[in-house]
């Protein structure tokens, strides 16, 4: 079996050879590939992977040989799914394997918003302290998060890892309704929303969620709420979201995702001297790639590939 992986990097960081794929057939590893190299890349492959590189109906219908997709990654929206299963081409994805870790960032968001410490630490360091007539000072209002309710938009698996959390922290969990979802016992995002400390976001991209956060789902929220997003970038409406954070509404924005990534360099929203600076907080989608993750990630998939050679469904989404 030839097998193709068109973007290891993201994955691997350039750090692993890939021991369990390459058992399993002849691997050939790109840590990039733009779009237009995709058909000449994998026009002999029996099986190829991808973790962001689009692979539309019109790649699928001039590649013969190919048998499997194997996706780096819990989302499929880089894949048409109806033009595979036409095709009999196997599909499959890895669910749940950074669950803990994007928990984990979004922890590590709200309590940037309630105690700001690596504000404080820089301005230590800068003699704030030294020059202090007081044993302490506070650059904001401290917030506790106990007490304070969490608006948790998704109950899948890292959805229900962030419910777990913020229940240790004390926090009030309240598990907001997702637009298009029949999942019951869920409180209606209008009802939810006005209630929030914290509302973060853990729904899927569906046609039902893109551009979810918008202008009335922000002037729901309460003044000085923060909001989370570690799921992807498109279900917020970036020029709504522009709009609330200049007029002063948000007391903090966490985005480990953006509509487009990477953005481009002049994005209005990211100006470092815009007046909201202090309250948007942006990593490099980065959640889910912790090194344990990453670890689970590669095993995923190289079982995945396994159980079809194998004859076996593990992780189908086709």
């Amino acid at each position: 079996m030839r097998i193709v992986f068109l973007d290891s990097f993201t994955t691997d960081q350039g750090d692993t050879a890939w021991p369990g794929l390459r058992s399993l057939g002849d691997l050939t590893v790109f840590p990039r590939t733009t779009p237009d190299l995709v058909v000449e890349r994998c026009v002999d492959a029996d099986a190829v992977l991808t973790n962001k590189v689009l692979l539309p109906a019109a790649v699928l219908a001039v590649l013969p040989r190919l048998r499997y997709i194997g996706l780096t990654s819990t989302g499929v929206n880089v894949v048409d799914l109806a033009a595979a299963r036409a095709r009999g081409i196997a599909v499959t994805n890895v669910p749940a394997y950074s669950t803990e870790s994007v928990a984990e960032l979004v922890f590590a968001m709200i309590l940037h918003f309630a105690f700001r410490p690596a504000d404080h630490d820089r301005a230590v360091k800068s003699g704030h302290w030294s020059r202090s007539p007081d044993f302490c000072f506070f650059l904001t209002p401290l917030r506790e998060l106990a007490g304070k309710t969490l608006v948790v938009v998704g109950q899948g698996a890292i959805g229900r890892a962030v419910s777990r959390i913020g229940t240790a922290f004390g926090m009030k969990v309240v598990p907001a309704a997702v637009p298009g979802s029949t999942t019951r016992d869920r409180v209606p995002l209008a009802q939810a929303l006005p209630l929030a400390d914290v509302v973060t976001l853990h729904c899927p991209l569906t046609p039902a969620t893109q551009g979810l956060v918008g202008r009335a789902f922000l002037e729901a929220l309460a003044p000085g709420a923060i909001l989370i997003n570690t799921s992807r970038g498109p279900v917020v409406d970036q020029t709504a979201l522009l709009e609330t954070l200049a007029k002063g509404k948000l007391g903090g924005v966490g985005l480990d995702v953006l509509e487009r990534e990477p953005p481009l360099p002049d994005d209005p929203l990211l100006a470092p001297d815009a007046p909201w600076a202090d309250r948007l907080l942006v990593t490099p989608h980065l959640g889910w790639g912790t090194m344990e993750a990453r670890r689970r990630l590669a095993e995923e998939v190289t079982r995945n590939l396994a159980a079809f050679l194998a004859g076996r469904r593990r992780n189908r989404v086709d």
